[in-house]
């Protein structure tokens, strides 16, 4: 499968005034995406999760997923050299978890039967609310419509819920994981909750759903 270049896609206007530019992540960028979802989960994390959840959802779940980065389907939004929000959507079956994530599936999804993944948003604290995840939700739902796919499916962090209801997605199931086991006199494994959505792209008769209109303010 050809990866497609990583040159300069669409750009926001909210964005673009002050410099920053969305393209294809590469392999050289991983160590920067790593330090970016640690930051992101850890700081606007701490209004939903306790301190061992949002340790135990970093160290087994949340990080950077090679395998969305070789298909060219992982997105990064940068300034200069300052890393503003990454993430991507998804062909394969695998519906969230980095590469250290055990559950994972590689099957090719079928666009006429299955919904494409929205995967591994992640914002800097720093930037957080200016329509970061909006641009790069935009351009997720862009190119899986361009390869067929009819819906999107993801798994919300409890923080990312509202957003994602905002741009058109519901809540289709409430999910306890358990992770670990964490340090402790029981080294008893942590539940993390989180919510699976889903937004359908088209409807019966072929035409858009729902028009997609990235709104700012956002995530």
């Amino acid at each position: 499968m050809t990866v497609k270049s990583p040159h300069f896609l669409t750009d926001n206007h909210s964005l673009l005034d002050s410099g920053a530019r969305v393209r294809w992540a590469l392999v050289d960028d991983v160590d920067a995406i790593d330090r970016l979802i640690g930051e992101s989960a850890e700081q606007l994390g701490k209004n939903f999760y306790t301190t061992l959840q949002r340790s135990a959802a970093i160290e087994h779940v949340f990080g950077s997923d090679r395998t969305l980065i070789e298909d060219g389907t992982y997105l990064i939004i940068e300034n200069d050299d300052e890393l503003l929000g990454c993430g991507g959507w998804s062909r394969r079956a695998t519906l969230f978890g980095g590469d250290r994530f055990a559950d994972r599936n590689p099957r090719l999804l079928d666009p006429a039967h299955d919904a494409a993944r929205i995967r591994a948003f992640f914002v800097s604290p720093h930037h957080a609310r200016r329509g970061v995840a909006s641009w790069l939700l935009a351009e997720c739902e862009s190119a899986a419509r361009t390869e067929g796919f009819r819906a999107l499916e993801l798994m919300a962090t409890l923080p990312g819920v509202p957003f994602y209801a905002a741009q058109g997605f519901v809540q289709t199931a409430d999910i306890n994981l358990e992770l670990g086991p964490e340090v402790g006199p029981e080294k008893a494994g942590v539940l993390v909750p989180f919510v699976a959505m889903r937004k359908e792209l088209c409807s019966a008769a072929g035409g858009p759903a729902n028009a997609l209109h990235p709104t700012v303010p956002s995530r």
